[in-house]
């Protein structure tokens, strides 16, 4: 996720059948809601939620690496060491 490449997991059942939809239709394709934290096959309608660090999802949703989020909280974290 460092790479924003977001890693999804899904029952062995939903893989099967996307992976069955593309075998059929090469142009298929799956919508990921992030926010929703939803993948859904697009030839099938058929959704299913998966898994994602709070920390993790935040930053691919506000575009940050590690020293991005680091900074928009510099005045924070400046805070917390001044006490």
């Amino acid at each position: 996720m460092n790479n924003f490449v977001l890693p999804v997991v899904v029952t062995e059942e939903f893989l099967a059948e996307l992976f069955d939809s593309i075998f059929k239709n090469p142009k298929t394709e799956a919508e990921v809601n992030l926010p929703e934290q939803t993948i859904t096959n697009k030839a099938t309608g058929k959704s299913e939620h998966f898994e994602i660090n709070t920390y993790k999802k935040h930053c691919l949703m506000n575009g940050l690496d590690d020293i991005d989020f680091l900074l928009t909280n510099k005045d924070k974290i400046e805070a917390w060491e001044r006490k």
